[in-house]
């Protein structure tokens, strides 16, 4: 399969804007690993769940497609960035213990890359994916944001994205399942980071390109009608859809 780089361009605003993942999130799976050797993050874009793991483990190991996108974040010593497609990854053979693949199962889920996850996994090892979507705030600005996702940008998102609005549900996952507690993100934003943010999205980007023209600025005139003073940071909320597996084979 072709890999189409969605987020090389928008390496530095993505490593500022995207919301950070829970720390409890991560004291969950470190708690379910069967050691804290090696942990392998798949698709690390820019590193966000690999520092957040790297207090636990000896080595963390990011991989990513992009090279813009895994320097973007700050240096860590036992955080060893790596180029690799998720489907062949540079790590030996029986090596990991934990692997985790955040908000990018649906670029790559399909039996090679889970074949490579057998691969590098120790015996009884975790893999975790997970998601989120679209941003909560309050009613006037959730009601904004949903008109702006469907109806603005909804024919420009990647169908990729499909495995994401399901929370990863309509993947294959040929793991020995495990049912994980629920978890959320959440964050206080201004505006101008909401925009920041929107602004990483895929279907933005394809947008611009396809029009012409920037979806962004009507919205930004659609969000101030609702928001009120653009520099008082609202509260922000997204649930997270996880799928956790043990791999035993």
């Amino acid at each position: 399969m072709e890999w189409a780089d969605h987020f090389s361009a928008t390496a530095a605003d993505y490593s500022r804007y995207r919301p950070l993942y829970p720390p409890a999130l991560f004291e969950y799976l470190v708690s379910i690993a069967p050691s804290r050797d090696v942990a392998w993050d798949c698709g690390a874009g820019n590193c966000q769940a690999a520092l957040a793991l790297a207090p636990y483990f000896d080595t963390v190991v990011a991989t990513d497609a992009s090279w813009p996108q895994l320097v973007a974040s700050p240096h860590r010593a036992n955080v060893l960035r790596a180029v690799s497609r998720a489907e062949h990854c540079p790590l030996p053979t029986n090596s990991v213990s934990l692997i985790t693949i955040a908000q990018a199962l649906h670029w790559f889920a399909g039996s090679a890359f889970y074949s490579e996850a057998k691969r590098v996994a120790t015996r009884g090892a975790v893999i975790a994916a997970w998601s989120y979507m679209l941003a909560r705030f309050e009613p006037p600005v959730d009601a904004v944001l949903e008109r702006f996702y469907t109806d603005v940008i909804g024919a420009y998102w990647p169908p990729e994205r499909e495995h994401v609005v399901k929370k990863y549900q309509s993947l294959p996952f040929p793991f020995a399942e495990i049912t994980p507690p629920s978890h959320e993100m959440s964050a206080l934003w201004t505006l101008d980071h909401l925009l920041g943010y929107i602004g990483t999205w895929s279907a933005v980007k394809r947008a611009r390109a396809a029009i012409g023209s920037d979806p962004l600025l009507e919205l930004a005139t659609q969000l101030e009608a609702v928001w009120g003073a653009p520099h008082v940071a609202k509260p922000v909320t997204w649930p997270l859809g996880m799928r956790v597996g043990r791999i035993t084979e």
